[in-house]
């Protein structure tokens, strides 16, 4: 059984109005993440028809994967939903995929990564933008491929993270092959939805916020596999997921008087 609920939210680029089928009964964290990601597509639109109307034109492109050369957080729910997502494929895909992250891991290794991202992603304190920046640069310096991309293609499109879903840039695209250097221009985005789902785990676990690098997000989903064993209603998930979103929205408007109601 599910439940349509109409939502309405004040972004910074406007009105946001989408209406959410929830499941009314007992499911995993997991259930909520396509919603999510929804939402954070849908507000993410309008902030490309603001910059489409400010003369700005989106420069991304199928097969441009500059992009994908940098370190992507994902958020507890988004780690789980992943690995989900990769167990129901063919077996053959399975152990491509297994193939290209043990790969992955080993290079990371022996540039001496793979460490600290597993720091990361078990820490037990939430950490800064700031504090993240350094360890950021280093994975991006090695413009190693994200393990699910195949022939400059996402090969998990469908399943990719919000993070992937929310970097877009005006600028030229191939200012893209260096981000650090070039002034590269992306879009707003009004709300990072893995952010929320970050809060919304640490809430429901009673844990610090925390968001888990790629490479590693299904490693560290079958090691805490028992924390995705607890069932909540539905209808509750929405209803605190919405609570994070309306805080990350707060401040997205850096005190202009505006409100992210719903």
């Amino acid at each position: 059984m599910v439940e349509r609920f109409d939502i309405v939210l004040n972004t910074p680029a406007g009105e946001l109005s989408s209406a959410l089928d929830v499941p009314t009964g007992f499911v995993p964290v997991t259930a909520i993440v396509p919603a999510m990601r929804r939402l954070g597509e849908e507000a993410e639109r309008l902030e490309e028809r603001r910059a489409s109307e400010a003369g700005r034109t989106i420069s991304c492109r199928m097969g441009c994967a500059a992009c994908c050369r940098m370190m992507v957080p994902v958020a507890p729910p988004e780690a789980f939903a992943l690995k989900e997502y990769v167990d129901n494929l063919p077996a053959d895909r399975r152990h491509h995929i297994a193939r290209r992250l043990t790969e992955t891991k080993h290079h990371l290794e022996e540039h001496g990564l793979l460490d600290q991202l597993y720091a990361v992603a078990e820490g037990t304190e939430a950490q800064s933008d700031e504090e993240f920046e350094p360890l950021n640069r280093a994975y991006y310096s090695l413009r190693m491929p994200c393990p699910f991309l195949e022939q400059e293609m996402c090969s998990i499109y469908e399943a990719r993270p919000a993070a992937c879903r929310e970097l877009l840039v005006t600028s030229p695209a191939e200012w893209c092959q260096d981000l650090v250097h070039n002034p590269v221009q992306a879009i707003p985005v009004p709300v990072r939805m893995g952010s929320a789902l970050g809060l919304l785990w640490a809430d429901l676990t009673q844990s610090a916020p925390k968001l888990i690098p790629l490479p590693i997000a299904i490693d560290w989903a079958e090691r805490h596999q028992a924390e995705n064993q607890p069932r909540w209603q539905g209808t509750t998930l929405l209803d605190q997921a919405l609570d994070k979103i309306w805080r990350l929205l707060s401040q997205a408007f850096q005190g202009s008087g505006e409100k992210a109601d719903s």
